[in-house]
């Protein structure tokens, strides 16, 4: 039977573009939409960087039981953002296609990269692999949306903050002054939407199956497998990127120590047909490697 399908999302302006995407493309197909916005405490305190927070998934959470209650039908996330193990009666409906994975810099100048910096971000991640490269740096945290985010990098005196790219690009709000840090390794699954659904609701699952683009799922359910074999959560710096090319995926991974001064990286190319398990391998050569002493220090340090 044909249902109007609810469409949950956070009510930030990127989520609600990513939402109202998502909401297109089902209409397009024949399907009836309407979009519930929801705030998650992730939106709420900006006071405290994430990782204090201590909530796996916080900006999730709150649509999580938004459906599991029969509020939504579906929800739209980046991708980046959800936990690697999803709720107990929800699963993955779809993976959009992927856009830009890069992160970026928007600065006000760039005479300061060869100096003393100061640089804005509420990752871990961004902030090992920055000091990892300029460590007479000073790295401040930076919370919120991301028009909030910007617009806190207007009123300060720092020098620059991180971005990701596809954030910035979806809702126009990429500045003039930015370059693209390709050397950077990004979060596994970013520049990804994920629709997720009720398991037992077969009409949003059948629905969303008809948006999954599948390069890109299988590329973010690499990065998302190393993760998850590193037991990073979203909470330790760790960066993951998987490209698909003709016959072969090309995979580069790293965990960083928190100040960013060490750096264990996995670089590996396998053929398509033998992907199965292949992010564990990676994350399991990088634990081998001195990466499961790391964890424990970063655990220990973030208690």
């Amino acid at each position: 039977m044909a249902k109007t399908i609810r469409i949950g999302t956070r009510d930030s302006e990127l989520a609600l573009w990513q939402a109202n995407t998502v909401q297109k493309y089902l209409e397009d197909l024949g399907y009836e939409t309407k979009i519930v916005a929801v705030k998650s405490m992730g939106d709420i305190v900006l006071d405290k960087p994430l990782y204090e927070l201590g909530i796996t998934g916080i900006f999730t959470k709150t649509l999580d039981v938004a459906m599991l209650n029969g509020d939504v039908d579906i929800a739209v996330h980046s991708m980046k953002d959800v936990p690697t193990a999803l709720p107990k009666g929800i699963v993955e409906g779809a993976v959009l296609e992927r856009a830009n994975v890069n992160d970026i810099l928007v600065h006000k100048g760039l005479d300061f990269l060869q100096k003393d910096g100061v640089i804005a971000t509420g990752s871990l991640r961004r902030k090992a692999q920055w000091l990892h490269k300029y460590n007479k740096h000073t790295v401040v945290d930076l919370r919120g949306n991301v028009n909030t985010r910007m617009q806190k990098l207007t009123d300060s005196d720092w020098n620059g903050a991180i971005f990701a790219a596809a954030g910035l690009e979806r809702i126009n709000l990429k500045p003039e002054h930015f370059i693209d840090l390709n050397w950077m390794i990004p979060a596994p699954a970013q520049g990804a939407m994920l629709a997720v659904a009720k398991e037992e609701d077969t009409y949003c699952r059948e629905a969303l199956s008809k948006l999954n683009h599948s390069t890109s799922e299988i590329c973010v359910h690499i990065e998302r497998e190393f993760l998850r074999e590193l037991e990073g959560g979203c909470t330790a710096p760790i960066g993951a990127l998987a490209v698909m090319k003709k016959e072969t995926i090309d995979f580069t991974g790293a965990l960083f120590s928190l100040d960013g001064s060490r750096k264990i990286e996995v670089i590996k190319q396998v053929d398509i047909g033998d992907k199965q398990d292949f992010g564990k391998k990676c994350a399991q050569e990088i634990l081998n490697n001195g990466g499961r002493e790391l964890m424990k220090e970063i655990k220990a340090e973030m208690k």
